[in-house]
């Protein structure tokens, strides 16, 4: 029989880590059979790291209480059945220690959700099961006001993460002509994350607005970049989701393991080392420990400069009054002011030959 239950020591606090032995992610080729038991001392080990991006920030939890399989399904909303979800509310049977954030949904309901201050409630989270952390890109003394604007540079089918290498390099320049210092990472499976702080002085729309105008003008410098929403209209080309600056949605933090197979880890690097990346599975649970004993975190000067995003909502009034404007919201989102129809192009011209 495994062992009833161990106990791991993070940040002076010992956490109880019930079903140690069970396995969360399966051997691979690349990696062995994972534990919960290495999966809460993972956290712990790249805890300077991970609390650098989840520290004052509420936190959506994705839980995977059983483990990480193939066969296994996210529950949705519209199918609550499934083996894995995302934990918005604190979970009964939280620790004293656990400190809180109420935040507001664009539904307008509200909920207390988990804000990290130390490393030992990302240690009971993965106790729970918690695979990746899901912070907002605002602190908790200002939940309306973001700190951090996110470019996801998705592959869409027929591209894959060379192609996305190879757009951050371009990103990387536009950022640099705008005085913007961007923080890459690989997102943990084939896309790339570009983070950097901003003065907390914008709204989540205008936030939504500057990662718009941002991937506009990378589409117009390299035509293998897309910001069209409907997938239809994507095509072989590399994704800039703006959508991910909305209010309530969030992108998987510095560090966070993902749900793949091989226990992959969203990764910060240098700019040099993102470009060398051949295989970012390489990057995993078993590995990256071992890179931030071999150097530096990448990110570690991240929170010394927040940035204007005046230039950004400059091009955003720029494009609007040349006719491009506002863009459909995800479909959870109310109707947003300004916002076009939410109807695919494929459907919107049936009915109008209709």
């Amino acid at each position: 029989m495994g062992a009833a239950a161990a106990e791991v020591e993070a940040g002076g606090r010992a956490v109880r880590v019930s079903s140690p032995d069970r396995v969360i992610y399966e051997k691979t080729d690349r990696t062995p059979d994972i534990t919960k038991l290495e999966v809460v001392q993972y956290y712990v080990a790249v805890e300077d790291g991970l609390m650098r991006a989840l520290r004052e920030r509420p936190t959506t939890l994705e839980r995977w209480p059983k483990g990480v399989r193939e066969d296994m399904v996210m529950a949705t909303r519209a199918d609550g059945h499934g083996d894995a979800f995302y934990q918005k509310r604190v979970p009964k049977g939280a620790p004293p220690y656990l400190e809180t954030v109420r935040i507001h949904f664009p539904s307008g309901r509200r909920a207390d959700e988990i804000c990290p201050t130390e490393i030992a409630v990302a240690a009971w989270a993965a106790h729970m099961g918690t695979i990746t952390f899901h912070p907002w890109p605002v602190r908790r003394a200002d939940v309306d006001h973001p700190d951090e604007i996110r470019i996801d540079l998705d592959p869409q089918p027929g591209t894959d993460f060379h192609d996305a290498q190879r757009v951050a390099k371009v990103a990387k320049e536009l950022l640099e002509e705008i005085g913007i210092r961007g923080f890459a990472k690989t997102s943990g499976n084939r896309g790339v994350h570009i983070f950097a702080r901003i003065e907390p002085r914008w709204t989540f729309t205008d936030v939504r607005h500057a990662a718009l105008a941002f991937g506009r003008e990378l589409e117009r410098r390299d035509d293998a970049v897309t910001t069209a929403w409907w997938k239809e209209e994507r095509g072989a080309a590399i994704f800039v989701d703006f959508n991910q600056n909305a209010r309530d949605r969030t992108i998987a933090s510095a560090y966070s393991l993902r749900p793949k197979p091989g226990a992959p880890v969203s990764t910060p690097l240098t700019w040099d080392e993102l470009f060398d990346v051949e295989d970012p599975r390489e990057l995993n649970l078993t590995t990256v420990p071992t890179l931030l004993e071999r150097r530096p975190d990448p990110w570690s000067e991240i929170d010394d400069v927040h940035h204007s995003l005046q230039t950004l909502l400059d091009w955003y009034d720029r494009d609007e009054e040349n006719g491009l404007g506002e863009m459909p919201y995800p479909p959870d989102y109310p109707k947003m002011p300004g916002e076009p129809r939410r109807v695919q192009p494929s459907r919107k011209k049936a009915d109008e030959t209709d």
